[in-house]
């Protein structure tokens, strides 16, 4: 506890007064704003307790230097003769409270509940700061996650597109990772890439990015630099990792890289256009016997292979011809008792090959590359509408059935007239829909997707926003959506019982949802006890394995 007082009289007094009431504080009292700034300067205080009128000095000089050091550090101000108006202005310039000499009674409550709230506020701060790292970071490794890579990839690209400078981009995969993950277990594999992100970063200039981009997968962004420097930098980091030995239990495992690298310039359009280049001269520097680098080239006849080989774009193509899309269902449960107003399931797709029951994470990805999705979204929905006609679900009075849509689908200009064309070819109500959207995806096309939300709102259409936590910089966006579901991501939910971090951030999530006005989901619940403990959080719904599987909806 910090005292700011110039009585010693006083400062006795109020010590007295807080031994009375069962607080025994560290302590230390200063009369000077010289001897103010240090004290904060030389320790970490959980409250303030200044008096308003000293010699050449005043509570709001108070205010504003315990600002400076402590934004959630309460200050009281305990004084023998203050007026009214004077405190209110001392309220609104920062102060917790204000209390008279005179009359100590509401001190310890005052002490008791403003260090109470402080903490709370220090956690919300702490989780909404490792919601912002997250945002951008792999969570494993704390490197660039493919979110932020890619958008400092588009910069590099409109960079080069507009200066004609050239900078590079290495697409490297780590050889025998299945290996040490297959024989030793994924925690050896986690290890694994902790300890190769670590070498990588030592040859990485702090204006280049190096990025996690998936399983056993990191980019690496070269700026201002051209094709046979990049080259010396790729092979350094080859031979750097072929050098290196992992230990796992006294087994050791030789790991090597293969290298893609393509030269950024303003023959490229898209990064994803770069992307898959890289990928391209990867796989060839692998085929090429791995731990090598190669040069995307446009006339290289085994790069022409692999990407001959690439046949998702033609079964994905088939399977819209052929109606070999199926929809699947999950259902939602209310965990309040007021939330129990009707039916909620979500509309989950899947591919059908024959008898074998393709999942979305074996296609969507090539369908997103390729700019399928669009095409995919209109397909499901379609399904979706068709199937709450036939069923007449979609003209009941309760009931909410969730749809997703991509982020490219938001950019479709013509997506808005397409559904208002099937609710009434299939009479349904749009208040029986609720579209799904991802947060990323959402904040991606932000402007595109306020249009969308708003004009299909009218009509009666819901909407969720999806993943929530796992990619927003701020919760500032969260303002601009008018959305009227929150589903907490799953990450966070998954581990809430075993980390308080994620248990922290799954109820601020919750909290800042209800704050403005939404409906929370919890995805993720695969057990009882994640239930109940979401339950007791005060989400609304619930939804994940522990709830029900996904299932045919024939």
């Amino acid at each position: 506890m910090l005292i700011v007082e110039d009585s010693e009289d006083d400062a006795i007094l109020l010590l007295r007064a807080l031994k009375k009431g069962g607080i025994e504080p560290f302590y230390q009292v200063v009369d000077t704003e010289d001897g103010l700034r240090k004290a904060l300067e030389n320790e970490l205080w959980d409250i303030v307790i200044t008096d308003h009128n000293m010699p050449g000095f005043t509570s709001f000089q108070v205010l504003e230097l315990t600002r400076q050091y402590g934004t959630d550090l309460p200050v009281l101000i305990v004084s023998g003769l203050i007026g009214e108006d004077v405190a209110v202005s001392a309220m609104k310039a920062g102060a917790h409270d204000y209390i008279m000499k005179n009359n100590l009674s509401r001190l310890i409550p005052a002490i008791r509940r403003e260090v109470s709230d402080s903490s709370v506020r220090k956690a919300k701060r702490v989780a909404e700061s490792t919601l912002e790292h997250m945002a951008f970071h792999d969570s494993l490794t704390d490197l660039a996650n493919r979110r932020e890579f890619e958008r400092r990839l588009t910069h590099a690209l409109q960079d080069a597109q507009e200066t004609g400078r050239h900078h590079v981009l290495l697409y490297l995969d780590l050889d025998q990772f299945k290996i040490v993950n297959d024989t030793s277990g994924h925690v050896a594999g986690d290890e694994l890439l902790k300890q190769i992100s670590k070498i990588l970063s030592r040859h990485i200039r702090s204006d280049d990015t190096l990025a996690r981009l998936g399983g056993d997968e990191f980019g690496v962004l070269l700026r201002g630099c051209d094709a046979s420097h990049a080259k010396r930098v790729a092979e350094t980091l080859c031979e750097e990792v072929r050098e290196y030995r992992f230990v796992w239990h006294n087994k050791p495992f030789s790991v090597s890289l293969s290298v893609g690298m393509v030269v950024i310039s303003n023959a490229y359009n898209s990064t994803s256009e770069l992307l898959s280049h890289a990928d391209l001269a990867c796989y060839a520097a692998k085929d090429r016997g791995r731990n090598n680098v190669q040069l995307y080239q446009s006339d290289d006849s085994e790069m022409q292979q692999r990407q001959a080989d690439m046949q998702w774009t033609s079964r994905i193509q088939d399977a819209l011809q052929t109606d070999s899309f199926i929809l699947y269902q999950q259902e939602m449960v209310p965990l309040q008792a007021h939330n129990a107003d009707g039916f909620r399931t979500e509309f989950l797709v899947r591919l059908q090959q024959g008898k074998t029951i393709v999942p979305p994470g074996a296609f969507i990805p090539a369908a997103e590359r390729f700019g399928l999705m669009p095409r995919i979204d209109r397909r499901v929905i379609d399904l979706a509408f068709s199937y709450l006609d036939r069923t007449a679900l979609g003209r009941q009075s309760t009931g909410t059935f969730f749809i997703n849509l991509s982020g490219s689908s938001l950019s479709d200009a013509e997506l808005y007239g397409y559904i208002r064309n099937l609710v009434e070819k299939y009479s349904i109500l749009p208040e029986r829909v609720c579209f799904e959207i991802t947060e990323t995806s959402a904040i991606a096309n932000l402007n595109q997707t306020i249009s969308f939300i708003e004009q299909s709102r009218k009509d009666g259409f819901e909407f969720a926003l999806d993943d929530f936590g796992s990619g927003m910089s701020s919760f500032s966006y969260l303002r601009a959506l008018p959305v009227d579901y929150l589903k907490v991501d799953g990450g966070f939910v998954r581990n809430l019982l075993d980390d308080p971090i994620d248990l922290s951030i799954v109820d601020a999530c919750n909290r800042i949802g209800h704050a403005a006005g939404l409906k929370t989901i919890a995805e993720f619940v695969e057990n009882d006890a994640i239930r109940a403990r979401v339950t007791e959080l005060g989400l609304d719904y619930a939804q994940g394995f522990g709830i029900a599987k996904p299932k045919p909806l024939d």
